[in-house]
């Protein structure tokens, strides 16, 4: 199965998810983040996706592993 637009979607529904979860706000996350609070929203919509070092750090004040927030499950 190739990348495409839905993965995209699936990985915002996650951060949006997890965030929620953790009780953080757009803004306060986007700013933990050093990150605009429209870029931020622009991952939870599907419009774009966080660089390799944005996941990192989400991971890390999240407090989940990058499996859990891209969604990967033992299950292909």
């Amino acid at each position: 199965m190739g990348y495409n637009k839905s993965m995209q979607y699936e990985i915002g529904k996650k951060i949006k998810e997890l965030r929620k979860e953790a009780g953080y706000t757009q803004k306060q996350l986007a700013k933990m983040l050093n990150k605009s609070e429209t870029g931020f929203a622009s991952w939870e919509q599907g419009l774009s996706e966080p660089s390799v070092n944005d996941l990192r750090l989400l991971c890390k004040i999240l407090n989940v592993s990058a499996d859990d927030l891209l969604g990967i499950t033992e299950e292909y």
